[in-house]
């Protein structure tokens, strides 16, 4: 193989320039991506070296030598770099090496037809080595397309950690420039909501395998913490958030409507507020900070719920277990029937004279009367800090039981 690539070499040298600008042109007009990428000029002369650095390949592979793959590994880089599509790039090397075999097949026969033969067994190892040019460029430009990813990710999560956290970096981009860098508006409406760390599924892995084209844009952001999502919510409803995440299955609070990028940091930490108002179980398990104030501002205020659920409710909290459940399920479901003891007492499966009997008892453990408006408030309050230091003790011990005062099922109330 290498006397007769050697006796041809003149010839096949012309017929590759040759083969060289036909490729360059066929690939301009037919591949969009090259055409936006190089210049004729550069592609033909890099089609050109690379039907060169072929032939050297194929006489080292005749002299048992390894094929010089350091170029290909180069190119491989360097179109990942510039974002040319693998297919593109690998489309152009497949083309090169039939017009290769072409050139080399004419060049022979130009030269001596009776040498036709000889090059047949030659056929096999020049593939081998055009797939081990393709195979060094595909592996080089994987391993740098995936680096490239990182990179992206990377500036992704620290542009999201400027709007998000509300601190930028000395010398890093202001609230105003990272949302123009991640492509988001400088007004509009948006949202931020937390998931809960609970141990389930990612939600942003769960989102993906699940998307729904009806659904706002989300920018997720991955902590050890938990995770984040940054919503441009267009024309949606805020209510939209809530039915994204819901086949999900996580728990999450979602912060109300901003309008601007500054706002994001200050959203997220009411979102992360809203989160801590999410029920552990049963029915809706994405809690909306506007939908829950009073519970929020018990949740904002760890010191004064500590003192809400001792000065309210600590004759109710002292009781045996099972009579201090029973008692702070009845409030709860009370509170959530809006003061109507007959859909209480159907949410709980009892008499309503039952439910009647137990608020009697709770009145008068608490000195507070359910017909005093401000006594509810306080009741309502204090019930919340029990609920949410019940949730709080349910998610570091790792289970989801339903929370004092929660019932599982219900109907709705009128209204």
């Amino acid at each position: 193989m290498e006397r007769i690539i050697e006796e041809i070499r003149e010839d096949l040298g012309r017929r590759l320039a040759v083969a060289a600008d036909r490729l360059a042109d066929r690939t301009l007009a037919e591949d969009p991506a090259y055409a936006a990428l190089l210049g004729r000029a550069e592609l033909r002369e890099r089609i050109h070296h690379n039907l060169r650095q072929a032939v050297e390949g194929l006489v080292r592979s005749s002299r048992g030598l390894p094929v010089e793959l350091a170029d290909a590994r180069a190119t491989g880089t360097l179109r990942a770099e510039q974002g040319l599509p693998l297919a593109s790039l690998l489309r152009a090397y497949r083309s090169g090496g039939r017009l290769l075999w072409a050139a080399l097949t004419e060049a022979v026969a130009a030269h001596d037809r009776s040498a036709l033969a000889g090059l047949l067994p030659g056929a096999s190892a020049l593939w081998d080595v055009l797939d081990q040019m393709t195979d060094a460029v595909s592996e080089s430009y994987r391993r740098t397309e995936a680096a490239r990813s990182d990179r992206d990710r990377e500036r992704r999560a620290a542009l999201l950690d400027v709007l998000l956290d509300g601190a930028p970096a000395p010398g890093g981009p202001t609230a105003s420039e990272a949302a123009a860098l991640l492509g988001l508006p400088e007004r509009g409406r948006f949202a931020v909501f937390v998931v809960a760390a609970d141990g389930s599924p990612g939600a942003a892995e769960a989102a993906a395998d699940n998307p729904a084209a009806a659904a706002p844009r989300v920018l997720w952001r991955i902590r050890a913490g938990g995770e984040t999502g940054l919503v441009e919510l267009g024309h949606h409803p805020l209510e939209a958030v809530r039915e994204m995440l819901a086949p999900l299955g996580v728990r999450a609070g979602v912060s109300p409507v901003v309008a601007a990028p500054a706002e994001l940091a200050g959203a997220h930490r009411l979102a992360a507020l809203a989160l801590r108002t999410a029920p552990e179980s049963g029915g809706p398990r994405t809690a909306l900070l506007d939908e829950g104030l009073p519970a929020a501002l018990v949740a904002a205020q760890a010191e004064l719920a500590g003192r809400l659920r001792t000065v309210v409710l600590g004759p109710v909290l002292a009781l045996p277990a099972e009579d201090r459940r029973l008692l702070l399920t009845t409030l709860g479901t009370w509170l959530a029937c809006q003061g109507s003891t007959t859909y209480a007492a159907q949410r709980l499966y009892c008499h309503r004279n039952t439910v009647s009997n137990r608020l009697r008892r709770l009145e008068q453990l608490t000195g507070r009367s359910l017909a005093d408006p401000r006594h509810v408030v306080e009741l309502a309050l204090a019930h919340a800090a029990v609920a949410q230091r019940a949730a709080s003790a349910t998610a570091r011990a790792g289970s989801s039981p339903t929370p004092a005062g929660t019932a599982r099922r219900s109907p709705r109330p009128p209204g």
